[in-house]
């Protein structure tokens, strides 16, 4: 089937732009000087996290139903999504005069949930994978009558997610390489027909969390393939299965997809917020975690899209947390201490003087392993990073101080 899938190609993109111009924001290009250093060329961020609803997903959604009829306009439209696609569908929908239904799982984070809300779409939560809610919505569509918008298969959604490859080569003519977050392929299927179609000299990357990678698995296969599980805080990528025509896309114009772990995600999200003062969620940052794990593979110069910026305050906290965990920014040590007054002081105060911050302490004189007259201190701290970790350890060692790594 998927041999006979017509590919999206130069002049729809075009005309889709035509279409958006006005509605959606020519998002900055943003240097990164970190990534630049690592992969020895420019290094550039397209930011669609400040898009219109915080994510590129406004672009495709708006351009498939302004092409609807008005009889099927007036008969409103239905949308599944954990959040990015469900405020570009209700966002557009509003913006079009048509009412919006939209289906996400109870997983949903609450600030997509409530933006969905506030563009006028009318929200039913079901299930907890994205799988329920496509089903429920599929449902409603035949039901009601209510047009069907997909996350990503129609070449409406393709063409305009497209603009987003025109941008980068207009903002960025000389680039070399461009490394693009990829969930059910519709933005690097866009990218990919742009880019390929004007400059097929450039190379075109998709980025995937290796726990909800779909592609790599479908392009061996040489169909879409479906995961039996996905498990990953990428959840605006987390896509069980590609589609027949993002899937010919891929297939046909991608050079290649990659896979980022959790804590390289981790990871790519605190340098976006704390060296590019960029806020992206950790589904817009898989670029940045593929270019970070292997600098050497991107040709500069490069650039790479930062997908969405729609972050779940809760999961924030956690995924900085973890984050500072894998950038080697936390320590956590066990060590005996004699059990004599001042003795806790002494052991802070060799962290104190090499600039550690201490987060936690807890001091026990019982345990199995402790002699008589010995304490035991668990030290949590902060660090600048794994060789200031390292110096801490050794400075407590040298010190007397029988460390442990907890």
């Amino acid at each position: 089937m998927d041999g006979v899938v017509r590919l999206v190609g130069v002049p729809e993109i075009l005309a889709a732009a035509e279409v958006l111009e006005g509605i959606v924001r020519r998002t900055p290009m943003e240097p990164s000087r970190v990534l630049s250093d690592k992969v020895g060329g420019p290094v550039f961020f397209k930011c669609e996290n400040r898009q219109r609803t915080g994510s590129f997903k406004i672009r495709g959604a708006y351009l498939r139903i302004s092409r609807l009829t008005d009889e099927e306009r007036a008969g409103g439209v239905v949308a599944a999504s954990a959040g990015n696609h469900a405020q570009g569908v209700a966002l557009a929908a509003s913006l079009l005069g048509a009412s919006a239904t939209v289906f996400m799982p109870t997983t949903a984070p609450l600030p997509k949930l409530a933006a969905t809300r506030g563009y006028g779409a009318k929200v039913h939560l079901v299930g907890h994978t994205i799988a329920e809610p496509m089903e429920a919505a599929k449902a409603f569509a035949a039901e009601t009558g209510a047009v069907f918008i997909h996350p990503f298969d129609h070449p409406d959604l393709v063409a305009g997610q497209g603009t987003v490859g025109l941008e980068i080569l207009e903002q960025c003519p000389e680039v070399a390489t461009i490394v693009v977050c990829t969930g059910g392929g519709g933005l690097l299927s866009g990218i990919a027909a742009a880019v390929k179609g004007l400059r097929p000299d450039v190379r075109v990357v998709g980025a995937q969390a290796a726990e909800a990678a779909a592609f790599p698995a479908s392009l061996v296969e040489g169909s879409p393939v479906t995961l039996e599980s996905m498990d990953t805080m990428a959840d605006g990528i987390a896509v069980p299965t590609p589609s027949e025509l993002t899937f010919a896309h891929v297939r046909d114009l991608v050079d290649d997809v990659v896979t980022v772990s959790e804590e390289s995600l981790s990871r790519a999200l605190l340098l976006c917020l704390e060296r590019a003062k960029l806020l992206v969620e950790p589904a817009g940052v898989a670029g940045v975690s593929a270019v970070l794990d292997n600098p050497s593979a991107f040709a500069p110069p490069v650039v790479v899209v930062l997908s969405g910026g729609n972050v779940d305050p809760v999961l924030m906290l956690r995924v900085i947390e973890h984050g500072m965990v894998a950038a080697g920014r936390y320590l956590s040590v066990r060590l005996r201490a004699p059990d004599q007054p001042g003795s806790l002081a002494r052991v802070l105060s060799v962290v104190a003087e090499l600039g550690a911050s201490v987060r936690e302490v807890e001091h026990s004189r019982t345990g199995s392993r402790l002699h008589l007259g010995e304490v035991e201190v668990a030290l949590s701290l902060e660090t600048r990073g794994a060789d200031h970790r390292a110096e801490v350890v050794h400075a407590l060692r040298s010190a007397g101080y029988p460390v442990e790594m907890r």
